[in-house]
């Protein structure tokens, strides 16, 4: 399948002011991003910014980069916006990785993208639950899916609520009965059609987004599907804190030259 991927990359971070362009083996993370998604097989790779600072970095590295608005509400309106001053095809296929991830998995992009098709604007991403903990941390966003793999819900409660398993006395996810009960963390990576991306900006915000907190759920309020890609592999973690990014700038620190150990050891 044809897709490509635009990322978009504010400065505005609360937590982590100026993270895309924080150094990761002596290249800012967002271009890390693009690196990254530049493997799976995407046709393009833009990054999406209302920064010039951002924008002079990508150039610097020879990653394609567009000036946005400054005023967009959300990454989805960002990339939005660049997908109309593309004049892409209605459907053509749009994948927005977000410019915290620098180690996304390059298979799992194109796998996302793949769902796109007739009747389903809108895809995206989940794994199985694997620790009890998480299936009660409202931090950890759950989704359940129908016969099609279209999603019916995404929610910070632990869904689908196992009635009889959760009666019980558990500690772990092997305590509970498993035969049917999958439980399934949603991944934020989304790819569009771009038809109905030029009409998510003007869809109105909905109520159950508002409570949750979660933008996906004003498409299925609205009436659109959602096809979900399930992987079994848990994604590595994006950057989000100083601790995060600790964890990310270890993954991309140079290894010592074997030969030149050797030496240094012998001495």
């Amino acid at each position: 399948m044809s897709f490509i991927v635009i990322i978009p990359a504010r400065m505005a971070s609360t937590r982590l002011p100026g993270k895309p362009l924080a150094d990761l083996g002596g290249k800012p993370m967002i271009v890390r991003v693009a690196e990254r998604a530049a493997l799976s097989g995407a046709k393009r790779v833009i990054v999406a910014t209302d920064h010039r600072a951002i924008h002079a970095a990508c150039e610097q590295h020879h990653v394609e980069v567009a000036m946005t608005r400054a005023d967009h509400p959300s990454g989805t309106d960002r990339i939005a916006e660049v997908a109309a001053n593309l004049g892409l095809a209605d459907d053509a296929v749009v994948v927005n990785v977000q410019g915290d991830e620098p180690l996304i998995d390059p298979g799992l992009i194109a796998a996302t993208a793949a769902q796109i098709r007739q009747g389903v604007p809108m895809a995206t991403a989940a794994h199985p639950i694997e620790s009890l903990q998480d299936v009660f941390n409202p931090n950890v966003v759950q989704v359940v899916l129908d016969k099609e793999q279209r999603a019916m819900y995404f929610s910070r409660a632990a869904i689908p609520w196992h009635r009889d398993g959760f009666a019980k006395s558990t500690t772990t996810l092997s305590d509970v009965h498993r035969a049917e009960y999958v439980p399934l963390r949603h991944i934020g990576l989304y790819a569009y059609a771009n038809r109905f991306l030029q009409v998510y900006p003007t869809l109105a915000v909905s109520p159950i987004e508002r409570i949750e907190a979660l933008e996906q759920l004003r498409v299925l309020w609205h009436g659109y599907d959602i096809a979900v890609h399930v992987t079994s592999v848990i994604p590595e973690a994006g950057v989000d804190t100083p601790e995060d990014l600790a964890r990310v700038r270890r993954h991309f620190e140079v290894p010592p030259d074997s030969a030149l150990m050797a030496v240094i050891s012998s001495l």
